[in-house]
């Protein structure tokens, strides 16, 4: 067959996780990719340094949108995807997980009849108030070819009737993380002083726990309580929330937990394979400890990861409430959930077939 021509559109540091393996299995199936950076996540420690951590290449457009309310970054990814795929009409617009930048890229190829694909559809939280549910919701009636992380997620779409094909290829995430957890270097536990399972790793930055400051300060108290020390890399959006909040936890937050600045993807893949717990409002991170073998519990009343919660693997928990999920027992077995760690070439065989 000849070469497809496949815009890939990406914009936080998740979505260069997923397109790391799928980027590497087009170009080794002979296809072409233009790899577009919304600029949505442009802070470096998220952006360009994440690239680089991944091997990935740097994206062949930058439509650096920087920063501003959902809708004004929303308009303005719009107007630069829009021109690029007028200009260009590949043969498929590629979008991964529930971003704005997902939902703008949907919208600009659904308006000009560009093929879209959504990779990791069908996940939901059942929470409207997400602007994560609402992106992927919108996004999956949008997509003419819809790939899903396991058979619950296809299933969800074919009781929603969405149009396009549903298919399910496995976790590209998995794929990923067999890729680099052989370049997880135990040193960075070293440079922060840190024994393996001595210590449990921690992300806040959803705007449900970070935008209301009583609830962002119940959450701090509530993971400097545990025991083991609680290591938090700071997302730019819990900064910020802090320095509005409780200014001096920046310089000394509460005995018990730790703040040190975010981490690339590798270090943070060495930190989560050696922590005792995870704790996270992270949708990828809850499947990243699954892979692992590491306790998770999801600092939020909902999770699209449904089956990590439903095999004990992870827990919900409310700030009053983190103690005794993190206390509970861990299970004995952890079955594959999300494929075989080869959904990348799944994903370019699905594509392969056409729309």
């Amino acid at each position: 067959m000849s070469a497809l021509r496949v815009t890939s559109v990406v914009g936080a540091r998740p979505q260069f996780v997923k397109a790391a393996p799928v980027s590497r299995a087009l170009e080794a199936a002979g296809h072409r990719e233009r790899l577009v950076h919304t600029g949505q996540h442009y802070d470096a420690a998220l952006s360009a340094d994440q690239f680089q951590a991944l091997g990935l290449r740097a994206p062949d457009v930058n439509l650096n949108v920087g920063a501003g309310s959902i809708p004004q970054q929303t308009a303005r990814m719009l107007e630069g995807l829009g021109a690029l795929l007028e200009a260009e009409r590949p043969d498929w617009v590629l979008v991964y997980g529930d971003t704005t930048s997902t939902l703008a890229a949907a919208l600009a190829a659904s308006q000009l009849g560009v093929p879209l694909v959504h990779v990791e559809a069908g996940l939901r939280s059942f929470d409207h108030r997400m602007p994560e549910e609402r992106n992927r919701i919108l996004t999956d009636r949008l997509s003419d070819l819809l790939l899903c992380p396991g058979p619950s997620s296809a299933a969800q779409l074919r009781r929603e009737e969405v149009r396009g094909r549903v298919e399910v290829v496995g976790d590209v995430m998995l794929d990923a993380v067999r890729a680099y957890l052989p370049r997880a270097d135990p040193a960075v536990l070293a440079r922060l002083g840190l024994r393996p399972k001595g210590y449990a790793l921690a992300t806040l930055h959803r705007a449900s726990n970070t935008d209301d400051p009583a609830r962002l300060i119940a959450w701090f108290e509530a993971l400097a309580a545990l025991e083991p020390e609680v290591v938090l890399p700071l997302h730019p959006r819990t900064r910020a929330a802090l320095e509005r909040a409780r200014p001096e936890w920046l310089d000394a937050p509460p005995a018990g937990l730790r703040l040190i600045p975010p981490v690339h993807y590798v270090d943070m893949l060495a930190l989560a394979r050696d922590a005792a717990h995870v704790l996270t409002d992270s949708g990828g991170l809850q499947k990243e400890a699954y892979f692992l073998g590491v306790p998770c519990v999801t600092l939020r009343r909902e999770t699209e990861w449904t089956e990590t919660v439903e095999l004990g693997w992870n827990a919900l928990a409310e700030p009053e409430g983190l103690a005794a999920a993190v206390a509970r027992p861990v299970p004995a077995e952890r079955p594959p959930l999300y494929g075989d760690g080869e959904a990348a070439a799944a994903v370019v065989a699905a594509l392969e077939q056409g729309p």
